[in-house]
């Protein structure tokens, strides 16, 4: 069976990125392509691993995270990935800390700028709109 290659265009193409953030994630060891001649061509796992690599950043996660997490996925000595698979529930569990601590202080903040701008606009004699005053 004939396994599917793409180049760096059509892999970038496919996973809505530029070839400069491919190339990126080369640099930092995240990817390492195949070559034919002085072009690369990827493989599935090397779109995989971008996938999950794009999906990490969007969640928030660092390229050492995610390097980690790939290279812990690659070790042949745990063949369950029970080790990847710890690895990711700590960091998520942090992450979603993280992130409730943060929503509770956008709240927090939200109700506090809420709270000054009806102090001001109460000072100003305005009705509650958005219209800037003429002078």
């Amino acid at each position: 069976m004939e396994q599917k290659l793409w180049s760096i265009s059509e892999l970038a193409d496919e996973c809505g990125v530029t070839t400069r953030t491919i190339r990126f994630y080369e640099d930092k060891g995240l990817l390492q392509p195949q070559r034919a001649g002085s072009n690369r061509v990827y493989n599935y796992k090397d779109k995989a691993r971008l996938i999950l690599i794009l999906r990490g950043k969007r969640l928030g996660f660092s390229l050492e995270d995610i390097g980690e997490f790939l290279a812990l996925y690659h070790a042949e000595c745990d063949p369950a990935h029970a080790s990847q698979l710890q690895y990711l529930l700590d960091k998520i569990q942090a992450k979603v800390k993280l992130l409730r601590q943060q929503q509770e202080d956008l709240a927090l903040t939200l109700q506090e700028l809420t709270r000054i701008e009806t102090e001001c606009l109460s000072h100003l004699k305005l009705p509650n709109s958005e219209e800037p005053l003429t002078p």
